[in-house]
């Protein structure tokens, strides 16, 4: 793998839980990271990204810039090779899905790509999508070849209404990948992760891995459980994954990126094992109780019908093969990740 240290590489969205760990990543191997945010001169914003650049090889350029403004990372992807977008909302509590995830993940993705064909010296870009943008809700693993999510999968069950934010992720891949495939001079590489844990570069981030985490651990399910089963992958892991997709030739198409097929009840036996003092859950809810609750804890009923007693499994091979990709052990993931909450005061 070569790695030209001469040309600087761009990371939208890099004060994010994915994107601090990439930028790190590169700032390590000597790169200059140009990073396009929308509050630069905010000292609270860029604090730990300074933190990781005082102590790497690299060096990190700041940007003013707006995911949603037309041309404004124009001026920081200037003479970069590699653009890294990563940027997208993760929000599962909101109250217009097309105004606050549909919008930024679609017109974000537009404005990034719109702003590489006008850059002449970009000539590899790695999109940031999901397995939601492969499946929409567990069930929907039933209708695929050995009920397991390949690269070949794409998400046709998520809509405005039903599960949103897996629709944004799909709705913007598709516009990346058509993008794309309109010109001839970059490649795009889209990585598709799975759920993601572990310790970021800031223990106070905000986002769903960490209001898992904290639900886990504070009370709210020492009844139990949802048998709801997921993906999880090491937050380390995926930036080592964009990192690779961005400077590997043999680089090509989508990637799922997930380390461990698991569910919530096994990440709450894990941390029970260690952490003994917290009430995390040692058995699962049934479904008609989940069913029950659901409008009171946030989840619909349509929800709790199509995930939860579901098999949850993905193909991660071509990651292995194609990138060399080697994954942490699940333990490892979740336990440094509540030491790192947990001595924050972040968990309590």
């Amino acid at each position: 793998m070569k790695i030209d240290t001469t040309k600087p590489v761009m990371v939208t969205g890099a004060t994010g839980y994915v994107a601090g760990r990439l930028v790190e990543k590169l700032l390590n191997e000597g790169l200059t990271v140009h990073a396009p945010i929308r509050n630069p001169e905010n000292p609270k914003k860029v604090k730990y990204l300074n933190q990781i650049a005082a102590n790497s090889t690299g060096e990190i350029k700041y940007f003013k810039a707006d995911l949603l403004e037309k041309g404004s990372y124009l001026e920081a992807m200037q003479g970069c090779s590699i653009v890294f977008h990563t940027a997208s909302p993760f929000l599962l509590e909101i109250k217009d899905a097309q105004k606050e995830l549909v919008d930024p993940a679609l017109k974000g993705t537009r404005n990034v790509l719109e702003s590489v064909n006008q850059v002449e010296s970009v000539k590899t870009v790695v999109v940031t999508s999901s397995c939601a943008a492969i499946y929409g809700d567990t069930i929907d693993l039933l209708k695929i070849d050995n009920q397991t999510l390949t690269e070949e999968n794409w998400n046709t069950t998520s809509s405005l209404k039903h599960q949103p934010y897996s629709y944004s992720k799909v709705v913007a891949e598709k516009e990346a990948w058509k993008i794309a495939k309109a010109q001839n001079r970059w490649k795009l590489v889209t990585i598709n992760p799975s759920f993601v844990l572990g310790p970021g570069i800031n223990p106070f981030a905000t986002s769903e891995s960490f209001s898992v985490m904290k639900q886990l651990s504070d009370g709210t399910m020492k009844m139990g459980a949802p048998d709801f089963e997921i993906g999880v992958i090491d937050v380390r892991d995926l930036a080592e994954a964009h990192f690779r997709a961005g400077f590997m030739e043999q680089a090509n198409g989508r990637y799922i990126i997930s380390g461990k097929d698991t569910s919530l009840l096994e990440l709450g036996l894990i941390l029970k094992q260690k952490f003994k003092q917290y009430p995390f859950p040692k058995n699962t809810l049934p479904k008609f109780l989940v069913w029950l609750v659901a409008p009171f804890v946030g989840m619909t009923r349509s929800m709790v019908n199509k995930n939860i007693d579901y098999k949850w499994r993905a193909d991660n091979s071509k990651s292995k093969k194609d990138l060399k990709l080697t994954y942490r052990p699940l333990e490892e993931t979740i336990t440094e990740f509540f030491v790192q909450l947990k001595d924050a005061g972040v968990v309590k």
